[in-house]
């Protein structure tokens, strides 16, 4: 399984140990070996800043009549929790994960934190194993590629999907909590945004507001498409 793993990363490990390691939650490292430093946990804090240092180096490059405030909301659109965990099931990254019994039990593989940080993880371990150009070229092929012009500059869903709806008289936007799910330090939510009593689009995530915004994001793709 590793080797297919490999093959749609594009890349071949020469200490394939990183990558396991990329592959482990801290739920698994727990229940294995009673230590959370055998998880992916170190290799997610540095893959977050590869990750960050070639999305901003891109769009400096790329977007040389942007500001630095907006500059930065289009980085975080990109690297969003959201983003990653879309980069992840392409990847098939979930059956990959080496999880804790009840995590597993519990939707862990589909859970978007999860992926996220996973992702995160394997970009910090080909980082690690042959340096900045696997990373780039991984981030490249996966986040990079095809981003859609028009989304680059919004971060606040919620904000935009009430702008829309606005420009017709008498829309009412309305969010509903509809499931939650996990541990107490590792809590997930599922909404769902109504427009006038009828659902428009659902989303989730690590936070109520977090699945707010995940499903604006949702309902605003619906609508616009």
């Amino acid at each position: 399984m590793i080797k297919d793993l490999e093959a749609a990363l594009g890349y071949r490990f020469q200490n394939i140990t990183l990558l396991q390691n990329a592959l482990t939650h801290s739920s698994f490292a727990n229940e294995r070996w009673h230590d959370s430093l055998m998880s992916n946990e170190r290799l997610e804090f540095l893959g977050d800043s590869v990750l960050g240092m070639v999305v901003a180096e891109h769009l400096y490059r790329n977007y040389p009549d942007r500001p630095e405030g907006e500059l930065t909301r289009m980085r975080a659109d990109m690297v969003c929790e959201t983003a990653l965990a879309q980069v992840a099931d392409k990847l098939q990254l979930g059956s990959h994960l080496l999880l804790g019994h009840g995590e597993a039990q519990g939707g862990g593989r589909a859970r978007a934190s999860i992926l996220a940080d996973a992702v995160e993880s394997v970009i910090a371990a080909m980082f690690l194993d042959g340096g900045m150009a696997p990373a780039k070229g991984f981030i490249d092929r996966f986040i990079l590629c095809d981003v859609p012009e028009k989304k680059l500059h919004i971060t606040d869903y919620k904000t935009a999907l009430q702008e829309l709806v606005q420009q017709k008289k008498n829309q009412v936007l309305s969010y509903e909590l509809t499931g939650q799910s996990g541990p107490d330090h590792d809590k997930h939510f599922q909404v769902q945004v109504l427009l006038n009593g009828v659902p428009v689009g659902s989303g989730q995530g690590t936070s109520k507001k977090r699945a707010e915004q995940d499903a604006a994001r949702d309902a605003l793709e619906k609508i616009q498409s």
